[in-house]
């Protein structure tokens, strides 16, 4: 029945990486079932055999979906059923997106939609590389025109080693965590977050994984060879576009480049504008319709020469300068921290929030749920580019960029011991002009300085261009919006003085060399010491303590054996506590304790009622007490939170005492001493031995306690309780 099934399986890194193709989704263009361990990732590919009238872009779109089958879990919810990506999904879609874009052939106009479907998870082998390989090889199978194939790896740097494909468990432990994705020839693709490691290092992962992933390539060739589709004609050449690309360099060159020497965003935009209309306005009706597409890469043309010739980029600087930055610390007045961060004409504004474990996210993937105690998210507004357009839910930009500047700052936050804080950071971009996702770092880092949180060092970022051509190249710090539309690569660095601590490439043409990438870093470090050394002129270092308005949250720890006592039945205790106090407190496992508060008379509060229950009573110590219960034989007191003890009535008063009710009534305050416990553990408490007035011990005023009165050893009282229950209990019969 599966005639045209075939199957490869590639040996890698001490693994086998199995690629299946004509058994499952035979009629998508290509369906490749990629395998590594028992992580399984359905990847299919699917073309559109036409162009819609009009389409002047490539329509291409990948879709990464996670089944919770895949671990053998129900979703959650009411539905049941899987719902819109998590945003571990949409990262894995752009994951995906980034490496093949640049190989599909230019003028290629048919819609192409890839989707990746994970069907098994070992909670070993991490599904995101299986995805993008059995992606790749599926493009590679379908006939649609493709200059692939392309593979991946993920890189650790564990003791000094790079690992190739790190178990998710030895991802705990490393320095590194790195994807490269690429061709035989180049790299096309870096993420990574990184523990303040060199650019030695990191370009060093960099070919580590690259020349890891060749066996996947060289195995992708050798299954296309067996079951490759017949391949699709690219699109022919038209003479007629020929002819009009001469005819706009002819009449077009000089206003564009014209027009790009103004060195203000807006005002260039409007002068570009007015230059394309003047050239249109030379063209016939069918020219013009033609033109729209070859004048942008006539722009393109213009300004590349124009940087390669002059070493001059758009705005007057020259390839390594930073654009001018002034960094500022606590512009909001209500919020824990604040900065605005500027950067030529682009600014973010950072806002800084603390919280409690209460408000950590709860994230639900495969591999099991976890708790996240840092949250940054990153937002575009159209404003910020002087355009209008939909507001919303973020979308797979926003999410990416938020995630690169989270990556970023990650590894340089305090361990939840010394900053016991959830930690949520906005940024809200409002201005644009390159690299606003470098900016939401830079001005990440200040916020959270700005609201106490003791950062191990300040982090910055900066994003780095590349113009190729044959004739040469020139690697671009600090871009701008322009150069990075019309430039080939986006390389952004993110880190301290001492270190990376993320790394982000996306090459828009097959492939760099490693000389290029080499040359992109050692800039960008230059470039990053600098902006660091601007920032430090807002505010260099962590606040010595938290905004007023923040939360103090206050530590303490207490025996596991007593947070059942903490609790409560059903919760109860600590509800009381929490309401009667107005705090929040969070109760850990091992004992630990959080109380947070704005108030240090409320926090001491909750302390005091914790330390009360879960303190062990002190034989010779005096207490404060509260009398809940009377008896014939004497009183019990809570004295201690949630412990009572008993007051035998010879303890009530130094004269005889007839009825206990006589010195004390129930809701009573008192003062009590501990004298001992009784065989089963029971506090034995007494009154007489303490001044009621001042808390004083006067023992050694009262003398010793008198002998047990007639009725029993413990006094009468006791007696005639010990007798009245004897009396009750049923007598047996004896033989």
């Amino acid at each position: 029945m599966f005639d045209h099934y075939y199957r490869k399986d590639i040996a890698w890194g001490g693994k086998t990486l199995t690629l299946e193709t004509g058994k499952i989704a035979r009629q998508a263009d290509g369906a490749v079932m990629a395998r590594l361990g028992d992580t399984i990732v359905l990847c299919t590919v699917v073309g559109a055999r036409s162009v819609k009238p009009g389409q002047d872009f490539f329509p291409l779109t990948v879709n990464y979906q996670e089944k919770a089958f895949a671990a053998g879990k129900i979703p959650g919810g009411f539905f049941k059923r899987e719902g819109r990506p998590s945003e571990a999904e949409t990262l894995i879609s752009r994951l995906i997106d980034r490496p093949i874009r640049p190989l599909f052939p230019e003028g290629f106009r048919n819609e192409v939609q890839v989707i990746a479907t994970v069907l098994s998870h070992d909670m070993e082998n991490s599904p995101d590389i299986v995805a993008l390989v059995g992606c790749s090889a599926a493009l590679t199978l379908s006939g649609i025109p493709f200059f692939g194939p392309v593979a991946a790896a993920r890189v650790a740097y564990i003791d000094g080693q790079y690992v190739l494909n790190p178990t998710l468990e030895q991802i705990k432990t490393t320095q590194l965590d790195l994807v490269v994705a690429g061709t035989a020839e180049g790299v096309l693709m870096v993420e990574s977050e990184a523990h303040e490691l060199s650019e030695e290092v990191m370009l060093g992962a960099v070919t580590f994984g690259h020349q890891s992933f060749q066996a996947v390539i060289e195995g992708i060739i050798d299954l296309a060879e067996k079951a490759a589709k017949e391949p699709w004609a690219l699109p022919e050449a038209d003479p007629a576009v020929a002819a009009l690309k001469a005819k706009l360099a002819e009449i077009g060159s000089a206003p564009i480049a014209a027009a790009y020497k103004e060195t203000q965003k807006l005002v260039r935009q409007g002068k570009v504008g007015e230059a394309k209309k003047a050239i249109l306005a030379q063209l016939s009706e069918d020219e013009a319709a033609m033109a729209k597409g070859l004048l942008k890469e006539l722009e393109a043309d213009v300004v590349r020469n124009a940087i390669l010739d002059t070493g001059i980029r758009i705005d007057g600087r020259d390839t390594k300068t930073v654009r001018p930055i002034v960094a500022e610390a606590g512009v909001l007045p209500r919020a824990h921290g604040s900065a605005l961060f500027t950067r030529g004409e682009t600014q973010a504004l950072c806002v800084a929030t603390l919280g409690t474990g209460q408000d950590e996210q709860i994230i639900d993937q495969l591999a099991g749920e976890y708790r996240e105690n840092f949250m940054l998210h990153y937002n575009f507004p159209p404003y910020s580019v002087n355009e209008t357009g939909r507001m919303g839910s973020p979308g797979r930009r926003e999410i990416g960029h938020g995630k690169l500047a989270w990556r970023a700052i990650k590894p340089l936050l305090p361990e939840k011991t010394a900053f016991p804080y959830t930690m949520r950071v906005v940024s809200e971009i409002t201005e644009s002009n390159g690299s606003s996702s470098m900016a939401t770092v830079c001005g990440t880092s200040l916020s959270l300085m700005d609201a106490g949180a003791p950062l191990k060092r300040p982090c910055a970022g900066i994003a780095m261009g590349l113009i190729k051509e044959d004739k040469g190249f020139a690697v671009l710090s600090d871009i701008l919006g322009d150069e990075d539309h019309l430039g080939d690569m986006d390389f952004k660095v993110a880190g301290t003085e001492q270190g990376i601590t993320a790394l982000q490439m996306d090459i828009k043409i097959t492939s760099i060399t490693p000389e290029i990438m080499k040359i992109a870093l050692e800039q960008a470090k230059g470039g990053r010491l600098h902006i660091l050394g601007e920032m430090a002129k807002g505010l260099s270092g962590a606040r010595s303590d938290v905004a007023g308005n923040a939360p103090k949250i206050t530590v303490i720890n207490v025996p596991k054996d007593k947070i059942r006592e903490v609790i409560g039945t059903g919760g109860k205790v600590i509800r009381d506590i929490v309401e009667t106090t107005g705090t929040k407190i969070d109760i850990e496992d091992d004992g630990t304790i959080k109380i947070a508060s704005t108030s240090p008379e409320a926090t001491q509060a909750a302390i005091d009622r914790i330390k009360g229950i879960t303190a062990e009573a002190e034989v010779g110590s005096i207490y404060n007490g509260t009398v809940v219960k009377t008896a014939d034989f004497g009183a019990f007191v809570n004295f201690l939170g949630a412990k009572d003890g008993l007051v035998h009535i010879s303890e009530l008063a130094n004269e005889r005492v007839a009825k206990t009710t006589d010195i004390v009534k129930q809701g009573d305050k008192v003062k009590v001493k501990v004298l001992g416990f009784d065989d089963r553990g029971k506090v034995k408490l007494s009154m007489r031995v303490v001044d009621q007035a001042t808390g004083a011990d006067i023992s050694d005023q009262v003398g010793a306690r008198r002998p047990p009165r007639e009725g029993g050893e413990g006094g009468e009282g006791e007696g005639e309780f010990r007798r009245e229950r004897s009396e009750r209990r049923p007598r047996r019969d004896r033989d």
